[in-house]
């Protein structure tokens, strides 16, 4: 019994370790990346990714009929301030709904610290808007980093950590944690479709929001230790068995 629990506290240091590491991984490739397009050492690959995905007769017209353009404008709604602040109020009914009211606030502030983050990068970088093609959606702010990308693996990811903390079910965890890399991977992808954002813009904001939400995860995990917020459900070990209902 003793050893078991010191293998699960040392696979639990483990992860930690390894979600530490890839925070930071994330932080400094964002950071290497920032230096290069400040630079304007990135400029020359991002012309070549946004043209190679334009007609090349006609530089408004992006590649593939015009369905496929319709839908990426779909997608990229997906990583709009209005659908993440829905999804968000409806991930959090859902954990009131477990009674986790705490986790529910916590996502909240974590979302919250993340837009804060995304808008004053903006206004520190200022990049410009791509001016090669034409823009196939309204923009409003600057360019570096994206807000869609950084705000959709903010918002996905840190969802679906915090909601993988709340169920015990490892096929639910894998299939909230894939959904939410799946969505942040598309809206970002969009952005670069419609031309309204240089490639390394995208590539900048999903680094800092995989930074974002690992940190959070890993705050929230702390403030579970601390029973700040409401601990995670436990699963039962191989060797358990649930009791038995005794016959009559």
């Amino acid at each position: 019994m003793i050893k078991q629990g010191f293998e699960w506290l040392r696979r639990r240091e483990l992860i930690m370790l390894i979600a530490a590491a890839s925070v930071f991984a994330a932080l400094w490739a964002f950071l290497e990346l920032a230096d290069e397009v400040n630079e304007q050492e990135t400029m020359e690959i991002d012309k070549m990714i946004l043209i190679a995905l334009r007609n090349p007769a006609d530089y408004s017209d992006p590649l593939g009929p015009g369905w496929i353009e319709e839908m990426f404008r779909d997608f990229t709604a997906l990583g709009s301030f209005g659908v993440l602040v829905l999804i968000t109020v409806a991930t959090c009914v859902y954990l009131l709904l477990l009674n986790r009211g705490r986790t529910a606030l916590f996502a909240i502030a974590a979302i919250s610290g993340g837009w804060l983050v995304s808008h004053s990068l903006k206004i520190a970088y200022d990049r410009s808007r791509p001016d090669l093609v034409p823009h196939e959606a309204i923009v409003y702010t600057a360019s570096f980093p994206s807000g869609h990308a950084m705000m959709s693996a903010v918002t996905y990811l840190t969802l679906a950590a915090l909601l993988s903390r709340a169920i015990s079910p490892w096929r639910l965890k894998v299939f909230f944690l894939a959904s939410a890399l799946f969505l942040t991977i598309l809206v970002g992808a969009s952005r670069v479709y419609l031309g309204v954002h240089w490639p390394t813009d995208v590539v900048a904001g999903w680094t800092l929001g995989a930074a974002w939400a690992g940190l959070c995860w890993l705050i929230e995990r702390w403030l579970q230790q601390k029973g700040v917020v409401e601990p995670a459900p436990q699963l039962l070990s191989a060797d358990e068995t649930l009791p038995r209902r005794s016959g009559r």
